[in-house]
C-alpha cells in the first residue's frame, strides 16, 4: 500500500486482470468488480508506481503495485482494455474500462508516467557520475592541497593526507549510502512480502472453500442424477401403464361394438318372431275352418246316404263338392306345410336365441 510520503496523481476506475501463469494466454479476473487504480508519485525515492486495492472484502488486498520504469510500454489492445508487463512482479496487467476516453486519457498518463521516470533515471545517473567526479577532483586536488604542511610533517599526516584514504573514505561513504538506501528497500521488500504472504493465505483460504463448494455440488449433482434415474423409471412405469390402459379400452371398443353388432340381430330375430306369432294366431281359425268343413262333409255324406235316392240328381252337385273339397285340402295341405316349416323355423331361432344368452 502507498506510504505517507507517496501522493496520487490520477485516479480512476477499471476492472483488473492478470495473465494465467500457467497458459501464459488467458485472463484471470483480479478483483470482483471494477475498483480504484492510481498513479502515485514517491518525492523521496523520485519514482512512480501504478497501485489498486480492492476494497470489496473485508480486509483490503492490494491487486496492483508495479513501479513504472521506461522500458515499460502501455498497449492498448480494444477499444475499452489496455495491457503493460512487469517483469519485477513477472505477470502482466490488464484494466478494462467503462469507456475509451477513460483508456485513453490512462494511456496518456502512462506515457507521461514512463517520460518522467525515464527524466528521473537520467537525473540520478548524471548526479552520480558528478558524484564520482567530484570525488575523483577532490581525491587529486588533496595532495596538492597539503603539500606545503606535508614536507616537513611527520609520516602520519603524509599517510593520514594521501589519495588513497580519500579515495577509501569516498567509497565508505558511497558503501554507507547504498547500505541504507539497502535497507530501505529491505523493509519495503519486507512489507510487500508480508502483504503477499496475507494475499496467499487468503487464496489457500479461497480455494479451501471453492473445494467445499465443489464438493457440495459434487453431492447435489449426485443426487440430481439419482432422482433423474427415479423419475425415468416412473416415467417408463408409467408408460407402460398407459399402453396397457390403451390396449383395454381398444378391447373394450371392440366388445361394445360387437355387442352392438348382436343387438341388432337380436331386434331382427325379435322382429320375425313377432311376425310368425301374428301367422301363428290364423292357425286356429282355419283349424275352425276345416272342422267347420269337415262337419259340413259329413252331412253331406249322411245326407248323401240317406239321399241316396237323389243320387243321380245330386252326383253333379257332389263331384262338384268333392272337388271343391279336394281343391281346400290341397291348399289346406299345403298351408300346413308352410306352417310347419315356420314352426321349425321358429323352433330353431329360439334355440338359437337361447344359445346366444347363454354366451353372453
Amino acid at each position: 500500500m502507498a506510504l505517507v510520503r507517496e501522493q496520487p496523481i490520477y485516479t480512476t476506475r477499471a476492472h483488473v486482470f492478470q495473465i494465467d501463469p500457467n497458459t501464459k494466454k488467458n485472463w484471470v479476473p483480479a478483483s470482483k468488480q471494477a475498483v480504484t487504480v492510481s498513479y502515485f508519485y514517491d518525492s523521496t525515492r523520485n519514482s512512480y508506481r501504478i497501485i489498486s486495492v480492492d476494497g470489496s472484502k473485508v480486509s483490503k488486498e492490494v491487486i496492483i503495485n508495479s513501479t513504472i520504469t521506461p522500458n515499460m510500454t502501455f498497449t492498448k489492445t480494444s477499444q475499452k482494455f489496455g495491457q503493460w508487463a512487469d517483469s519485477r512482479a513477472n505477470t502482466v496487467f490488464g484494466l478494462g474500462f467503462s469507456s475509451e476516453q477513460h483508456l485513453s486519457k490512462f494511456a496518456e498518463k502512462f506515457l507521461e508516467v514512463k517520460e518522467a521516470a525515464k527524466l528521473a533515471r537520467d537525473k540520478s545517473q548524471e548526479k552520480m557520475e558528478t558524484s564520482s567526479n567530484h570525488s575523483q577532483e577532490s581525491g587529486r586536488e588533496t595532495p596538492s592541497s597539503t603539500q606545503p604542511s606535508s614536507v616537513n610533517g611527520t609520516d602520519d599526516e603524509k599517510i593520514s593526507h594521501s589519495p588513497e584514504t580519500a579515495l577509501l573514505k569516498t567509497e565508505n561513504d558511497r558503501l554507507k549510502t547504498v547500505v541504507e538506501q539497502s535497507n530501505t528497500n529491505a523493509k519495503k521488500w519486507e512489507t510487500e512480502l508480508q502483504t503477499l504472504k496475507e494475499s496467499n493465505a487468503r487464496l489457500v483460504d479461497a480455494l479451501q472453500e471453492s473445494n467445499t463448494n465443489v464438493e457440495t455440488w459434487k453431492t447435489q449433482l449426485a443426487t440430481c442424477k439419482e432422482e433423474s434415474d427415479q423419475l425415468r423409471a416412473k416415467i417408463t412405469e408409467l408408460e407402460a401403464q398407459c399402453q396397457e390402459a390403451s390396449q383395454e379400452k381398444e378391447k373394450n371398443a371392440q366388445l361394445t361394438a360387437r355387442v352392438q353388432e348382436l343387438e341388432a340381430e337380436l331386434q331382427d330375430k325379435e322382429q320375425e318372431l313377432e311376425n310368425l306369432r301374428k301367422q301363428a294366431e290364423i292357425i286356429p281359425q282355419l283349424m275352425a275352418e276345416c272342422e267347420t268343413i269337415t262337419g259340413k262333409l259329413q252331412a253331406a255324406e249322411t245326407a248323401n246316404k240317406e239321399l241316396s235316392d237323389k243320387m243321380g240328381v245330386l252326383q253333379t252337385d257332389v263331384e262338384d263338392s268333392q272337388q271343391k273339397q279336394g281343391h281346400m285340402k290341397g291348399e289346406l295341405k299345403k298351408f300346413m306345410d308352410v306352417l310347419e316349416g315356420k314352426i321349425d323355423e321358429l323352433h330353431e331361432v329360439r334355440q338359437g336365441l337361447s344359445k346366444l344368452g347363454l354366451d353372453n
